[in-house]
């Protein structure tokens, strides 16, 4: 089959999309390169002219709602699907033409458990190492270090399905770096999750970045999740709109968040126009927000402006959440879109 990812030869432009390294990141090869990859499933566009790059020992988030294209990129980084067109490469390897080569360094943990519920936590580890042509005494020891390492081994002949949640999780995660991957690919990874379970999994994940190394890349539609990343890439119906650390995207907006919560809103924004010169953002039917420096002075003002028609207004430090408004023009909602993402 005809490779559908090859790498130009005598260009070295890149797209107006492209997000490569910082500069600090330069000089050593990245955990992945993607460069103009798009990716339709019959009519509709999945993924359009992506460009990133992803250093390695970096904990990378791609986020977004459902539709904005995560999972494709997922997948494809995965090497479960093919892209339609573009480059995809992990540790210089080409997810099409080396396959093969490319999931050996990798470790996956997807969104749905792929545990053998009727199984215990060493069987399926067992399994799995078979499937890499481990065999004997060493898959025995990296199963034994897998599940110490992330805090089951107390458990290894329990049957996953006994396990709670978080327990399952982490088995999955040994799982995932049973062969020693360079990369940790999760998807969702606090899917089903506890707030406790969420708070020990992060603590792993950190752990495996600082003493093995391992570049980590998840997919995420939740902003806390995306905060702890050093890095996150903002998707949206398949591109890429904005990629760096969360605190520089988050000072992009430069000011405070204002918030109003009003009945009124179509009044309350026309007063704000003519008496404050601002246009407010309506994100539903109740709900007006502005990004105004100094806030705190601001809100007495909108206040006398519209007097008695504002039920509440709140004032705010921008979150990740006000990213993606700020650059869409539309509040997150993980339901918004429907269909593989």
């Amino acid at each position: 089959m005809k490779p559908a990812s090859t790498r130009s030869s005598g260009s070295s432009t890149l797209t107006p999309q492209h997000y490569p390294l910082p500069s600090e990141g330069r000089g050593s090869e990245p955990a992945f390169h993607v460069h103009n990859l798009s990716h339709r499933y019959g009519d509709r566009v999945a993924l359009d002219g992506v460009s990133i790059d992803v250093r390695q020992r970096e904990i990378f988030a791609l986020l977004g709602p459902n539709g904005s294209g995560k999972t494709t990129l997922f997948r494809i980084l995965a090497t479960l699907i093919e892209p339609t067109s573009g480059v995809a490469e992990v540790l210089g390897l080409d997810v099409v033409r080396q396959r093969d080569e490319v999931r050996r360094g990798l470790g996956v943990v997807f969104q749905s458990p792929s545990l053998d519920k009727q199984l215990t936590a060493e069987e399926n580890l067992r399994h799995h190492g078979h499937l890499y042509g481990l065999r004997g005494a060493a898959l025995r020891r990296r199963i034994g270090e897998s599940l110490e390492s992330f805090g089951v081994a107390d458990r290894a002949r329990e049957l996953t399905g006994k396990l709670s949640g978080g327990l399952r999780r982490r088995v999955e995660l040994a799982k995932g770096m049973l062969t020693n991957p360079r990369i940790l690919l999760l998807d969702e990874p606090s899917t089903g999750l506890d707030p406790a379970a969420r708070i020990e999994l992060w603590k792993q994940l950190a752990r495996v970045r600082g003493d093995a190394g391992v570049t980590v890349l998840l997919t995420t539609h939740l902003m806390d999740e995306a905060d702890r990343c050093d890095r996150i890439a903002i998707l949206d119906r398949g591109r890429v709109l904005a990629c760096d650390a969360p605190d520089a995207l988050k000072d992009r907006i430069g000011g405070d968040v204002v918030t109003i919560v009003t009945d009124q809103i179509d009044e309350v924004r026309a007063l704000l126009r003519e008496r404050l010169e601002v246009d407010a953002q309506p994100l539903d039917d109740h709900v007006l927000r502005l990004e105004r420096r100094r806030g705190h002075e601001f809100v007495p003002q909108v206040i006398e402006a519209a007097p008695g028609m504002i039920n509440s207004i709140s004032l705010g430090r921008p979150t990740l959440e006000d990213v993606f408004v700020h650059i869409t023009g539309r509040a997150f909602r993980e339901d918004e879109f429907r269909g593989s993402g």
